[in-house]
């Protein structure tokens, strides 16, 4: 794909232009990438279909970018996305371990380890949308993944996303934690719980539930 892609690539290559209209595992690996992009009260479907919300999602993106915002995915949309990750897939600014306090192997959630890790990873990239949307300064992870036992051993609601590995908890930092919580509602999170919801004072919680639940109260959410 000529020069620009030369940290091309420890993670996935894709090897052709996509538009909408196409199909496949390098559209399912592009939507994750754009998860973070949706549009507000939005998700994006991760199904290796390129249509009008990966289009959008993906035009999203290029903006953000100062990209040629034309929707096809092509050298320099891949230029960025390889800039943006490390080799094991993670975006830059977030890594496993971040996402996991709880145990090295994601094993002992409501999930098999291999989709609690699934999770966790569009979880990151719909952070880093979110942090560059705010200005590429510092999120702050205080809670993600756990285990029965790491999240009986915290309190958590035994039906808690972060047994299923796609919740976060955010704590403040260069952002309060209203301005997380209302951030959060443009990067495709379904779940949003944050200061005014019962027992989240002192952090912001995102997650992908089934159905949209946003409770801040005291941020107007």
């Amino acid at each position: 794909m000529g020069g620009g892609t030369a940290q091309a690539d420890g993670c996935y290559t894709w090897n052709r232009t996509l538009s909408q209209g196409a199909s496949g595992e390098d559209v399912r690996q592009l939507q994750i990438r754009l998860s973070g992009y949706p549009g507000y009260g939005a998700v994006l479907g991760l199904d290796g279909e390129f249509g009008p919300a990966t289009r959008s999602a993906l035009v999203r993106f290029q903006q953000a970018y100062g990209l040629a915002a034309d929707g096809v995915a092509g050298s320099a949309t891949y230029s960025r996305i390889y800039s943006l990750q490390d080799d094991d897939c993670t975006p830059i600014n977030f890594s496993y371990a971040e996402l996991n306090n709880c145990n090295s192997t994601w094993s002992g959630g409501a999930v098999s380890a291999a989709t609690a890790k699934a999770n966790a990873l569009v979880s990151m990239w719909k952070l880093q949308a979110m942090r560059h949307a705010l200005g590429d300064q510092a999120i702050r992870v205080t809670s993600g993944f756990r285990s029965v036992a790491c999240n009986n051993a915290v309190g958590g609601a035994s039906n808690s996303r972060h047994l299923y590995g796609d919740a976060v908890d955010l704590g403040s930092g260069p952002h309060s934690l209203c301005r997380l919580a209302q951030q959060a509602r443009n990067h495709g999170f379904n779940g949003i719980l944050g200061p005014g919801y019962p027992g989240h004072g002192d952090h912001t919680h995102v997650d992908h539930r089934s159905s949209r639940f946003w409770s801040a109260s005291s941020c107007g959410i």
